[in-house]
């Protein structure tokens, strides 16, 4: 390997580790107000971003102040290192970038600017390793604000070859760090193409004829005709007359009494973002004493965000309630054995792609609720909806495969780059 004949050749006697300060000026970057922010102006590096949006190393900078700012501003030059030395929890605190621009860039407090003659991305890379962190742990302060002051990271001890091996090592990570980079873009791009396949053959399936006198050969439409197969005829009803419909609320929060000690599930967005569409249980809770009017939303009945965040819905599979945003949608007990719960779940995208496009637009924006009544909905025979639910199912079941697979490969090839990232500093003799 290239690198392991540089070292022989270059470090006879192994690789020094240096002290940090021993070989760069670390100094605290300058206090900025919003006022000083512009939309185009001279380049800076604001600390928080450093968190979110830069990786190894930067050319170009997110934010920008005035010219006037700049002059004032301590700043970093091209090579140095731009380290944030605060943050709210130990693993943010030293997340650090290259300054490769050509040009010199402001930076914001709450940073230290690393002066140094090395290879600004081997520091970057070292920046970013285990053997790093376990110093920095040490060097840390504080409590609700962790802090590495520029000074102590002068104590910081790295492991220092000729900058041909510096360079050597760079470009390797840089390689990994791009074809990490492909593969992650694959995996995703993997994942958009699947929901994407999702989307389509649930649209088709679920895209009946809309005049209730049309026979509808469901299959022959939808690319899976059989022959003899009978035509379908699918029945139309007003949404409004297939389920009984209830607004949600949220209990009073200044009454202790419908909250402490609260067992059943009320929903809100949050529980569909963070646990899917098909809901037994919420973050939050409510008591019986909170309970008013009609009782509780009965399990495989439907909650639909009629406000807010339009046109997402759940599936309800225990008597719970939901805050104000949601419409609770129950089947009609004349309606029971014509319809199947999981049909109607599937069918409810279609719902919500009506409720986006048909809203009040005066005050605070929701759902046109007269028109949301009078919306179509059909009953297709029951040995359709089952055969519409098999498929979909089978489709919802490979997506969500996918969407736990793809993330757990996304990780294994991270851990994969770490890996290696660490033997390449580790293994400096």
């Amino acid at each position: 390997m290239k690198i392991d004949n540089l070292i022989r050749t270059l470090c006879p006697e192994g690789v020094k580790r240096v002290r940090l300060g021993d070989i760069a000026e670390i100094i605290r970057g300058g206090n900025f107000q919003k006022k000083d922010f512009v939309d185009n102006g001279c380049h800076c590096i604001h600390y928080g971003q450093i968190y979110m949006h830069y990786g190894i190393s930067a050319t170009e900078t997110i934010s920008y102040v005035n010219e006037d700012v700049f002059n004032k501003s301590k700043k970093a030059q091209p090579n140095d290192v731009v380290m944030a030395v605060t943050s709210e929890n130990i693993e943010d605190v030293c997340k650090c970038v290259a300054w490769l621009g050509k040009e010199p860039t402001a930076v914001s407090g709450h940073t230290a600017i690393i002066h140094h003659q090395q290879n600004a991305k081997y520091l970057s890379y070292y920046f970013h390793t285990a053997m790093f962190a376990e110093q920095k742990k040490k060097l840390a302060h504080g409590t609700k604000v962790i802090e590495v002051t520029p000074k102590a990271l002068e104590e910081i001890l790295i492991p220092l070859p000729p900058l041909a091996i510096q360079e050597a090592i760079v470009g390797y990570l840089d390689k990994l760090t791009s074809l990490t980079a492909e593969l992650e873009a694959e995996l995703e791009a993997e994942l958009e193409l699947q929901k994407k396949r999702y989307d389509f053959y649930r649209n088709r399936l679920l895209s009946f004829a809309p005049d209730p006198s049309t026979q509808f050969d469901a299959r022959q439409a939808n690319g899976d005709y059989h022959k003899g197969y009978y035509p379908l005829l699918v029945k139309w009803r007003k949404l409004g007359e297939v389920f009984e419909m209830r607004n949600g609320y949220t209990p009073s929060k200044n009454n202790p009494a419908f909250w402490e000690g609260g067992t059943i599930p009320w929903f809100r967005m949050e529980d569909i973002r963070e646990n899917g569409r098909i809901l037994s249980d919420s973050i939050q809770h409510i008591t019986p004493a909170a309970v008013k009017g009609k009782g509780l939303f009965e399990a495989d009945s439907f909650i639909l965000a009629t406000t807010a965040t339009i046109g997402e819905h759940a599936l309800l599979i225990a008597d719970s309630l939901a805050n104000q945003q949601f419409t609770n949608l129950k089947i009609r007990k004349s309606l029971k054995n014509s319809l199947l719960t999981k049909f109607v779940f599937y069918y409810m995208f279609v719902v919500d792609d009506f409720c986006k496009k048909h809203t009040n637009k005066s005050g605070f924006e929701s759902v046109d609720m007269d028109a949301l009544r009078n919306m179509p909905f059909p009953l297709p025979p029951l040995s359709e909806q089952e055969r519409i639910v098999g498929i979909l199912d089978k489709y919802e079941t490979m997506v969500n495969d996918t969407k736990e697979g793809i993330p757990a490969l996304i990780n294994a090839v991270q851990r994969k780059y770490e890996y290696y990232r660490e033997r390449m500093m580790e293994d400096l003799p």
